[in-house]
């Protein structure tokens, strides 16, 4: 995260992507994962129609059977086909991540802009709020919510948008403090430009590299986060398919079929590994001291 917050970046829009990708194309393991990330997201999108079986379809004449033509990663506790439920979990991930990092992020580029180009009090005030709010042990935080209202979906994105909000909070406000002295904002506050203007008009534009790189390395970790309360039994309610989900009824079976634990396993394995080579070489593109170097 300290990293990412020193990736002041002053970015030309013109053909920005075009070049990124030519770069991105040299780099074998940035292709890798963006590969991993692409496949593994069409899996999940276009689960309904690369399955045929229902994922919450209980069959107990096939309970803990392996892998066959029929069932191309064998059957859970209760004969559910695991590769269902295996794909209709990445689109619970997929949900969670996109819903959660997005307003998340969102609610955090406003705070942090307020603190780093308002007042010294606010900045004060809401860097309280931020450190308060990351003492919290995430688990324990999940549990004190889950006991309130239940779990649920918007139960575990709740307390991930909660968690994540002082972490883009704190980089957007560590550019704006960057940004504010700069002469082009100099420029902007002589000629009278309003506050929103010049935050949304100058700065927000400056920083969107940066928070574009922590967002996407935050999937693996929201998606970690999910697996890991629906693990734990404070995710989504059953019977809906989760990759936490399926490596807690694995885990009660090991000993009988191992396939419910490798199925809840290797996505969460793909996912890390596919963003953080695709996210690594993102940053080394995007870093503009790496630039000047090469």
């Amino acid at each position: 995260m300290a990293r990412l917050a020193t990736l002041g970046t002053l970015l030309p829009a013109d053909g920005l992507i075009i070049s990124t990708w030519r770069k991105l194309r040299r780099d074998p393991l940035g292709i890798l994962g963006l590969a991993i990330v692409l496949g593994i997201g069409c899996l999940a999108i276009f689960a309904p129609w690369l399955t045929q079986h229902d994922p919450n379809e209980v069959d107990v004449y096939a309970r803990l059977l392996p892998p066959s033509a029929e069932h191309w990663l064998g059957t859970d506790q209760l004969g559910r086909d695991i590769y269902s439920r295996l794909l209709y979990g990445g689109r619970v991930a997929m949900k969670v991540s996109i819903v959660a990092i997005s307003i998340a992020m969102a609610i955090g580029i406003v705070l942090g802009m307020l603190a780093g180009y308002g007042p010294r009090w606010l900045d004060r005030l809401l860097m309280i709020g931020f450190d308060t709010i990351r003492s919290f042990p995430t688990i324990m935080f999940a549990m004190a919510i889950v006991a309130l209202v239940g779990p649920s979906l918007n139960t575990v994105i709740g307390v991930i948008i909660v968690a994540s909000i002082p972490v883009y909070a704190r980089v957007v406000r560590t550019q704006t403090l960057a940004l504010r002295e700069r002469d082009f904002i100099v420029a902007e506050r002589a000629m009278g430009a309003s506050t929103v203007r010049i935050l949304f008009r100058h700065v927000m534009p400056n920083i969107a590299a940066p928070l574009f790189i922590l967002a996407s390395m935050d999937v693996p970790v929201v998606v970690g986060m999910e697996a890991g309360l629906s693990f734990l039994g404070l995710g989504v309610s059953p019977p809906t398919a989760s990759w936490g989900s399926i490596l807690n009824d694995g885990y009660s079976y090991i000993r009988n079929s191992p396939w419910p634990i490798i199925a809840g396993g290797i996505p969460l394995i793909l996912v890390t590994l596919g963003f953080t080579f695709f996210c690594e070489a993102l940053r080394d593109i995007l870093d503009p001291r790496l630039r000047r170097e090469g």
